[in-house]
């Protein structure tokens, strides 16, 4: 499975959802820089499931237990390994599916490509659950970035099709519900309970900008910031489409409307906007990185949905049982800040080598 990603930062994520635990080795960590892990933790917490009344109720405590790579609160130059025990599966809920597959989850791929040696529970490795790991990398991985500089936040820019209100580069996120705008907030935190109530789900976008990056980080054609943020950002489950700075919207724009002109500010050489989202020819401009990641509602729901039963090869219909998240967008907010920041560091790694 292709579950690594970086240049000068590799990470392997490995586990399934009802393993015993999934987890996480970063290899090119520099030795001796500090990892503060109560803020991990408080970064691990808003991913973690049961937390809120629009979230799954799977329970689990999402504390990472590092085996290696850390002394003294330090990485310290071997290749750091963290892992989360899953303690609240429930593997028997998916049973009757391991022949009959969810419509918009991988089940039917899944076991095209791996047959009957595939772990059908939870989702097995293409669960949500594998995003836990990927937060411990990119929290640890926005503490550095932080102490360069750099800041990466991110809100909910909309969620079935309610519009956030605000401007993420200047605005508070909130703390408990990730909007700018309280009132918005609610209203999305309405439609969530009204497909709950109906045994459906929705989906949203998330908007995410990187301040602070400087001018220089990635690299022409298939190495560009683009490229890398993408290529992390769709290892999330349930994104069907990546953005940056106007995205599709440029292509109903004239040149002149969609290009930035450059200017001066205290010395430096800035743009009067930001169509480009901070990127040009897949290197950074020094302006911020915007870019918007979309989600797929919840393919888990409780209404009747046809499938093919794969042993009898058969069409059937099945009703999807267990614990599964109305909306997965409020929990997946710090998974595109993580992914961000393992892009990001990645290339600032890359730019120290070259200097």
């Amino acid at each position: 499975m292709s579950s690594t990603y970086g240049e000068n930062l590799r990470i392997t994520i490995f586990g399934q959802s009802h393993s015993p635990a999934v987890g996480v080795t970063m290899e090119g960590l520099p030795a001796g820089l500090p990892i503060d892990l109560e803020k991990l933790s408080a970064f691990l917490e808003r991913r973690a499931p049961g937390r809120s009344e629009w979230s799954t109720p799977r329970k689990e405590a999402d504390e990472p237990e590092f085996l290696s790579g850390v002394k003294d609160g330090c990485t310290c130059g071997a290749p750091l390994t963290a892992v989360i025990r899953n303690t609240d599966a429930r593997s028997g809920d998916y049973a009757p599916y391991y022949n009959t597959p969810r419509p918009g989850h991988a089940d039917y791929t899944a076991a095209v490509k791996y047959g009957p040696a595939r772990d059908a529970a939870g989702g097995g490795h293409f669960s949500g659950r594998l995003t836990a790991p990927l937060c411990i990398a990119g929290g640890i991985c926005l503490q550095l970035l932080e102490r360069e500089g750099v800041t990466i936040r991110s809100h909910i820019a909309s969620l079935a099709g309610i519009p956030d209100e605000g401007d993420i580069l200047t605005d508070p996120v909130g703390e408990v519900f990730p909007t700018l705008s309280f009132e918005q907030g609610e209203k999305m935190k309405s439609a969530i309970a009204a497909a709950r109530a109906e045994g459906d789900s929705v989906g949203g976008v998330v908007e995410c900008a990187v301040l602070g990056a400087p001018a220089g980080l990635g690299d022409p054609m298939f190495g560009g910031m683009e490229n890398r943020l993408a290529a992390v950002l769709f290892g999330i489950p349930a994104v069907k489409g990546v953005e940056f700075g106007a995205g599709f919207a440029a292509a109903s724009l004239r040149g002149s409307e969609n290009n930035d002109p450059f200017t001066l500010e205290n010395g430096r050489v800035v743009t009067e906007t930001n169509h480009a989202g901070g990127i040009l020819g897949g290197i950074t401009t020094g302006m911020p990185i915007r870019f918007r990641a979309a989600f797929k509602p919840t393919p888990s729901i409780a209404r009747e949905q046809k499938t093919v039963d794969l042993a009898k090869m058969e069409e059937t219909t099945i009703t999807v049982g267990g614990r599964h998240d109305p909306c997965i967008v409020p929990r997946a907010v710090p998974c595109v800040e993580a992914a961000a920041a393992l892009a990001v560091y990645d290339a600032w790694l890359g730019r120290k080598k070259e200097r």
